[in-house]
């Protein structure tokens, strides 16, 4: 790879180290971080009671003095009620005496209820401050209990800042912003590594999606330094360390002379071509389930065969999986799973090879599970392999 790759490389694993360490400091500290969300939260509970109890005392203070002014102003009439000139006069006072006293009473049940008000939000705030004081100690001691193991994680983050920038200073702005973006978008999962199920085969898929690759894919990455993206799910390619040129790219085998002759006189055909693939959303869907079913295989330590797909009784082309039964419930579920009802069925492709006759080089039905002794289904070693 050329020299903006391999510092992409570089730079992946270097932020892979960063963020690693990042989640072990965030699982360090969630317990922490949990009960300082709680006294948080207790804090801004007592700050609004605190508020409202204020609020209660300060109208039933406003009521005791209207109280107190109301009993001011009676005491008044009834003192000039005692000179009233004549009857009508002392009756007039009487009336309006009455009628203070009955003003008075509803302010006096008003302010009763106020205080009740005052009471409980005076005994709710000093329930809050002693629940606060009491997460704020538990808050302390969990501080206390993983301080050690906090400051450790912090350094180690901060020792790995500064490789990491380094290694990103050392890459063009468009490789750098295009990094940061999908490392962004998935999480720090910005590159994906070529993947070769079939070591006898020519074909590569990304470790990611597991979606297909062009054949040629390898040798861009090995010979050029340009950025090549996965069609499927956008993230940068690169050559692991596991996969070498000797091991990814095979040598076509050339047959001159009487072993051409004696090929030819043995009937050897050419592989058929391949049937056209799915189109829209149907191929989208046929192309994830193979996705799916070739990781299957991988993680199963197995190589994948090739099936071909009908549904609804027309061809759908070849495609890939761990064996026949796997495939085909793969479709079937993402079918149901996008609401399609189709019938599918998936069979084995023959190739017209006289080694592919044997029962040894079938690929597995719906009721074989393929082995280490199965051999693969013989295909020519220079045949390029399907591109998505």
């Amino acid at each position: 790879m050329g020299p903006t790759n391999v510092a992409l490389v570089k730079l992946f694993r270097a932020d892979q180290a960063m963020r690693d360490a990042q989640e072990r400091l965030d699982a360090a500290t969630k317990n922490v971080r949990v009960q300082d969300r709680r006294v948080n939260d207790l804090t801004e509970k007592l700050k609004l009671a605190q508020l409202k109890h204020r609020e209660l005392q300060a109208k039933s203070g406003n009521l005791d003095l209207d109280l107190r002014s109301r009993d001011a102003h009676i005491e008044k009439l009834r003192t000039q009620q005692q000179t009233a000139h004549n009857n009508k006069e002392y009756q007039s006072f009487l009336i309006e005496i009455n009628t203070q006293k009955l003003d008075k009473a509803k302010v006096e049940e008003t302010a009763m209820a106020m205080l009740e008000q005052v009471e409980a939000a005076g005994k709710e705030s000093a329930e809050l401050a002693a629940s606060l004081e009491t997460e704020t100690a538990k808050l302390g001691q969990l501080k206390s209990q993983i301080g050690d193991s906090i400051t450790r994680l912090e350094t180690e983050i901060e020792s790995l800042k500064g490789p990491r920038n380094a290694i990103a200073a050392t890459l063009p702005p468009k490789a750098r912003i295009a990094f940061d973006k999908l490392a962004e978008h998935h999480d720090g999962e910005a590159l994906s590594a070529l993947l070769k199920p079939d070591r006898r085969r020519e074909e590569y898929v990304c470790s990611v999606c597991m979606m297909d690759l062009v054949t040629d894919v390898y040798n861009k990455l090995h010979t050029r330094d340009d950025m090549v993206f996965c069609p499927s799910c956008r993230r940068i390619l690169y050559i692991p360390d596991e996969l070498p040129p000797e091991m990814a790219v095979n040598k076509k085998k050339v047959i001159t002379g009487s072993l051409a002759n004696a090929g030819a006189s043995a009937g050897e055909t050419e592989r058929p071509k391949e049937a056209p693939r799915a189109k829209g959303r149907l191929g989208e869907i046929l192309t994830a389930a193979q996705g799916e079913s070739v990781k299957n295989a991988v993680d199963a330590d197995q190589k994948p065969y090739e099936f071909h797909v009908t549904v609804d009784g027309k061809v759908m082309g070849i495609y890939k999986g761990k064996n026949a039964e796997n495939l085909e419930r793969v479709i079937r579920f993402r079918l149901d799973e996008a609401g399609l009802k189709q019938e599918v069925h998936v069979n084995p492709v023959v190739h017209e090879h006289p080694a592919a006759a044997t029962p040894d080089t079938a690929p597995p039905t719906h009721s074989e599970t393929p082995t280490a002794e199965t051999p693969a289904a013989s295909v020519p070693e220079s045949e390029p392999a399907s591109s998505v």
